[in-house]
């Protein structure tokens, strides 16, 4: 259940001083022969794009990857010129301590601090020590997380024996449905052309980590990788079948994993839209209530207010009329037609007080439906996020 669940990959990770504390903070994820595979990514949508970001990119311009090298706790973003020179060099101690011919094939990831300079001197040393010595997926994992409190690791067979979809990943805060700070590297074993792994790719995150949200905060680090070493020869054709299934349940895996560990949730809220007019109606719906940090606090409280719910449904720009809205506490109606009905108080506060509670909001217009998760709002997400961290 890691990163290297697909044959075909080899990973490892280690302290190597950006951290203060000693924990690790650097992981390398690599094909076991460091041979270039089939790759592909999805990258923040922030204009503010972070200098690893801009080097992936670059390495994805041929569609194929060797190697990704992973660091946390300073995520590299507006540093200039020299923040995009230490990504570079990031990408070329890695192949050359791992005997990868091009450093372009390998991939740059960082999250952490924004606006600090990279401590080189404990990269220079540190990458090539944890390409020595890969030391296991669970140590990679480690490695990659910052206010996260437990490693995100997932495995999902791909129906029909034709290989799996492995993966590794971070996330606690600046989470919000334009990727949800966050960083995945997925990797799998079967045969797919780099097109293909674009195209699945794609899918999978808009649909898992795009309807995350958690702070409404868009990182500038955002990245999600995916290398197919084509070990058990099983051929994937198209952006759909078997393959995206098992890739979108490892996204939404890793995805729900993150909501359940953000920073400071003490409640997993699921806000489902249906009866929407459209998909797109009912997503710009679900991420309306998500975001809302009157719901948020309502959720903290274990407090069904529907009001701010059906509130945040009125000026999301979606199509409504409020005489047609149904409101639901864990299948509990706590609002018909716009409007307080009747229901059983003791029923409801025993969702309330459940670490996972579902919102469900029927518009009452058509078949459009979407589903975004988000988190409570609590007083040790504001302790964590009203200093630098």
């Amino acid at each position: 259940m890691s990163v290297t669940a697909a044959a075909g990959f080899a990973a490892g990770g280690r302290a190597c001083g950006i951290k203060p504390d000693g924990r690790a903070d650097l992981a390398v994820v690599v094909t076991d022969d460091r041979v270039p595979v089939p790759a592909a990514g999805t990258f923040t949508t922030n204009r503010v794009a972070a200098a690893p970001v801009q080097v992936s990119r670059a390495a994805l311009a041929d569609g194929q990857l060797a190697a990704v090298v992973l660091s946390s706790g300073n995520a590299n973003a507006a540093t200039g010129p020299q923040g995009l020179a230490d990504a570079r060099r990031m990408a070329e101690l890695a192949a050359g301590h791992l005997g990868i011919a091009d450093a372009g094939d390998v991939a740059v990831c960082s999250t952490g601090l924004i606006g600090v300079p990279m401590p080189m001197a404990a990269l220079e040393a540190g990458i090539p020590a944890c390409c020595a010595e890969l030391n296991g997926p669970e140590r990679a994992a480690e490695a990659i997380l910052t206010t996260d409190t437990v490693a995100k690791q997932v495995c999902v067979g791909v129906p029909g024996g034709a290989g799996v979809v492995g993966g590794m990943a971070k996330g606690a805060a600046m989470l919000a449905p334009a990727m949800a700070t966050m960083l995945a590297v997925l990797t799998t074993d079967v045969a797919a052309a780099p097109g293909v792994l674009a195209a699945a790719l794609r899918t999978a995150v808009d649909e898992t980590f795009n309807q995350l949200c958690v702070d409404a905060c868009t990182s500038t680090n955002d990245t999600v990788l995916l290398l197919a070493s084509g070990r058990t020869g099983r051929h994937v054709e198209g952006g759909s079948g078997p393959f995206l299934d098992a890739l979108r349940g490892a996204c939404a895996d890793l995805a729900t994993q993150m909501a359940r560990d953000a920073e400071g949730a003490t409640v997993l809220a699921r806000i489902e839209v249906v009866g929407a007019a459209g998909h797109d109606d009912a997503r710009r719906a679900a991420r309306a209530v998500a975001a809302s940090q009157l719901v948020q606090c309502s959720l903290n409280g274990a407090d069904p207010y529907w009001g701010r719910v059906l509130s945040e449904l009125g000026a999301s720009g979606a199509e409504l009329d409020p005489d047609r809205v149904s409101i639901a506490y864990g299948g509990v109606v706590v609002c018909r037609h716009g409007a307080p009905t009747p229901h059983d108080a003791d029923a409801l506060a025993a969702v309330m007080a459940a670490r996972e509670v579902t919102i469900t909001c029927d518009l009452g217009l058509g078949d459009g439906r979407a589903t975004v998760l988000t988190t409570d709002l609590s007083h040790a997400y504001i302790d964590e996020n009203r200093r630098t961290s």
